[in-house]
């Protein structure tokens, strides 16, 4: 993780991006945190990021998972192949 000041990052743009591919890059403004710069090295990745953060996905896991515990439902394993 890299902390850089808002205006270094308007100035590097472009290299900012490429280094928020491999870490996070968080943004600071008066020298306290106001942002995190996330970078994607492919399309999986975006789509990985945004399954992780949408709430109604989320959600449903969190649904599965319940239904799992109280015996609902069928566990990969158990599928026929």
């Amino acid at each position: 993780m890299k902390n850089v000041s808002l205006s270094e990052v308007k100035d590097h743009l472009s290299e900012y991006l490429d280094l928020a591919e491999k870490e996070e890059v968080i943004i600071t403004r008066h020298g306290r945190p106001a942002g995190v710069l996330i970078g994607f090295a492919s399309e999986d990745d975006w789509f990985d990021y945004r399954l992780e953060n949408d709430p109604r996905f989320l959600e449903r896991i969190t649904a599965a998972r319940k239904n799992l515990r109280e015996g609902k439902g069928v566990q990969l394993e158990d599928l026929p192949e």
